[in-house]
């Protein structure tokens, strides 16, 4: 009896080796495709839930050790929100954006630039990686204007100027930074905080940043993180691949909506900035980037030039 529950135990032993090895042979022509590539991973304030931190970090590292230069820009809105509510500052959105006036701004750069970013790095370090934590006005990587934006008045149809405090856009990246931590063989983990022309502190999208840093590194790939599957066609299946064109249009017809309008926009920007695919996946999947990255089936939404 003995003798057949070793047998049994030695069985699935070869069973789990035998699948290991499979996954390795598998992985290895993706692990070549992306050696040396710099891939920008932007992790929304969304996907950082339950034990999800540990597993994103745990890819990063192992991305960094098969030869990758892993990016990395954090998001942190639910965070952010959190913060303001306990300190009594209120907060409203317009088209997905949180107005930022000074004291808000404060606390954007608190959250964002201190615990969010400091607990990545402190994570990724935990996993066996090395990480170094910065945002955009550290050696003025992220240079930003006010975000100029308008609505349009609904009992008028006039257009009109909102004023949405210190939220601003990326004007130009300094990627030097960037390289110099890259060369160290060290991962920079971002916050999407950008300095004007006067020192002014901007609060900026996480995905806009995550897009324009991309451009900036010549990237193989962007991949934005976050909280839902990928795209979704009208039947509320995921798209596993889209072209430029294709996005557009299905942002024309309404399919693509809301929240991802601005996911989509970004990733059509870094393509055409040069990037050579983006790819929409939800980061709450256990080692998505894994599956993503080194699986020949992929995830989520990719979306390419042509």
């Amino acid at each position: 009896m003995a003798d057949d529950t070793d047998q049994e135990k030695n069985l699935r032993l070869m069973a789990r080796w035998r699948q290991t090895g499979r996954v390795l042979v598998e992985a290895l022509p993706f692990i070549l495709k992306y050696d040396q590539k710099t891939i920008v991973v932007k992790y929304g304030g969304n996907a950082m839930t339950g034990t999800g931190t540990d597993d994103f970090s745990q890819d990063i590292v192992l991305m960094k050790q098969t030869g990758i230069d892993p990016v990395v820009v954090h998001g942190g809105g639910p965070q952010i929100g959190a913060m303001l509510k306990r300190l009594n500052i209120n907060s409203t959105f317009i088209d997905g954006l949180r107005v930022t006036d000074e004291a808000a701004v404060e606390v954007v750069e608190m959250v964002l630039s201190g615990s969010i970013n400091k607990h990545l790095v402190t994570a990724i370090n935990a996993a066996g990686g090395r990480a170094i934590g910065l945002s955009g006005k550290d050696g003025n990587l992220v240079v930003a204007r006010k975000l100029a934006m308008t609505r349009t008045d609904p009992a008028t149809g006039a257009k009109e100027a909102v004023d949405m405090g210190f939220v601003g856009e990326p004007d130009k990246i300094n990627p030097e930074v960037l390289h110099a931590i890259m060369k160290s063989e060290t991962i920079p983990v971002i916050a999407p905080i950008g300095v004007g022309p006067k020192g002014e502190t901007y609060n900026i999208n996480a995905d806009t940043v995550s897009g324009a840093v991309a451009c900036a590194l010549n990237a193989e790939r962007l991949i934005l993180l976050t909280d839902v599957e990928g795209v979704l066609d009208q039947d509320k299946k995921v798209i596993p691949r889209l072209t430029v064109p294709e996005a557009r249009a299905l942002i024309a017809d309404g399919t693509i909506s809301g929240g991802m309008i601005p996911k989509i926009q970004t990733a059509i920007d870094a393509v055409e900035g040069g990037v050579n695919a983006a790819v929409i996946l939800d980061g709450r999947i256990p080692h998505v980037l894994l599956l993503e990255l080194f699986t020949e089936h992929g995830a989520g939404t990719l979306i390419t030039a042509a």
